[in-house]
C-alpha cells in the first residue's frame, strides 16, 4: 500500500515538470545558451580575426579587470546607465499611476477611448519615436527651437541639445517615458479596477480623504502589480539602446553620453573587440539581476511584516 502511495506521489510531483519540459527546453535554447555563449566570449580576446578563423583566444578575467579598472566606466558609463534608468523608472511609474487613476475615474466609454489613444504611443516602434524626438529637438529646424525662437528666448541654432550630457538624457528620458507609460498605466488600471468599492466606502465613512484612501486602500491592493511594473521598467530602462544610439552623438561619437548598452555594442561591432563587448554585456546582466533580486527581497520582507 505504501509503495502504491509513493508511486502516486511521485507521479503527481513529476507530472508538472513533464508538462513544463517543452517550454523549459525552448527557453534553454533561446535564452540560456546565448547567455553562456556571451560569458564564454567575455573570457577571450575575441576579435574579427578569431571570428574568421574560428579560433579561440582565452585570457580569463582580463577583460573584466580592464573594464573595472577603467575610469570611463565609473565616471561616465555607469552614472549614465544607473542615473538614467532610475529617473526613467520613477517618472514612468508615477505617470502611469496617475494616468491609471485618471482612467479609472472616467465613464466606460471615455475610458475605452482614452485607453486606445494612449496605447497608440506604446504601439509606435522605438525607432520611429526616437526620430520624432530628434526632429522635435533639432537645434536648427526643430519644433522646440523654432518655438523658443518665436518667443524670443533662444535663437534657433545657437545651442545643440544633443552635445550637452544633461540635455541629451533629458530628451532620452522624455522619449522613454512617453513610450513606456501606456503599458504601466493599463496594467495598473487593471489592478485599480478590481479593488472592492466597499473598502473605499468604509474608508470614506471613517473620514478618510482622497489621499488617505489612495494610501491605505488603493496602494496596498495594487502593490503586487506595482512591483511587477517596477521590475519590468527597471529591466527595460537599464538596457535601453535604441533611444540612445539613434540620437545624434549616441552612437559612440559623443563618449560623454554612453551607457553600458551602447558601450558594449561599440566595443563589439565598431571596434571589433567581441570579448570586451561581451564582458560589458555580462556586467550589465549582473547589474540587472542584482537590482531585481534586491528589490524582490525588500518586497518580500515588507510582506512578512
Amino acid at each position: 500500500m505504501s509503495t502504491l502511495a509513493t508511486r502516486a506521489r511521485l507521479r503527481r510531483s513529476v507530472a508538472p515538470w513533464l508538462l513544463l519540459t517543452p517550454a523549459l527546453v525552448l527557453l534553454a535554447i533561446l535564452l540560456l545558451w546565448p547567455l553562456v555563449r556571451v560569458f564564454l566570449l567575455s573570457l577571450q580576446d575575441y576579435r574579427l580575426r578569431n571570428l574568421i578563423r574560428g579560433e579561440d583566444n582565452w585570457i580569463g578575467l582580463a577583460n573584466y579587470a580592464t573594464i573595472l579598472s577603467d575610469g570611463f566606466l565609473w565616471q561616465t558609463v555607469l552614472p549614465n546607465t544607473v542615473g538614467f534608468a532610475v529617473v526613467c523608472v520613477v517618472v514612468t511609474i508615477l505617470v502611469g499611476l496617475v494616468v491609471a487613476l485618471f482612467l479609472n475615474s472616467l465613464s466606460t466609454t471615455w475610458r475605452y477611448l482614452c485607453t486606445t489613444a494612449i496605447m497608440v504611443a506604446w504601439a509606435v516602434p522605438a525607432i520611429t519615436g526616437t526620430y520624432v524626438f530628434v526632429w522635435l529637438f533639432d537645434p536648427l529646424n526643430g519644433l522646440v527651437a523654432n518655438t523658443l525662437g518665436h518667443l524670443g528666448i533662444m535663437e534657433p541654432g545657437s545651442w545643440n541639445w544633443f552635445t550637452d550630457r544633461w540635455a541629451f538624457y533629458g530628451i532620452a528620458t522624455l522619449n522613454v517615458v512617453y513610450h513606456g507609460f501606456p503599458f504601466i498605466a493599463v496594467t495598473l488600471l487593471a489592478g485599480v479596477m478590481i479593488v472592492p468599492q466597499e473598502l473605499y466606502e468604509a474608508a470614506a465613512l471613517d473620514g478618510a480623504g482622497a489621499w488617505r484612501r489612495f494610501r491605505h486602500v488603493t496602494l496596498p491592493a495594487i502593490r503586487p502589480i506595482l512591483a511587477v511594473c517596477v521590475i519590468l521598467s527597471t529591466i527595460w530602462d537599464f538596457k535601453v539602446f535604441t533611444q540612445i544610439y539613434l540620437m545624434p552623438g549616441g552612437d559612440g561619437t559623443n563618449r560623454s553620453v554612453m551607457n553600458l548598452g551602447v558601450w558594449s555594442y561599440t566595443e563589439s561591432f565598431s571596434q571589433g573587440m567581441y570579448g570586451m563587448g561581451s564582458a560589458i554585456a555580462v556586467l550589465l546582466t549582473l547589474l540587472l539581476l542584482a537590482i531585481s533580486v534586491a528589490y524582490m527581497r525588500t518586497l518580500m520582507k515588507e510582506e512578512e511584516l
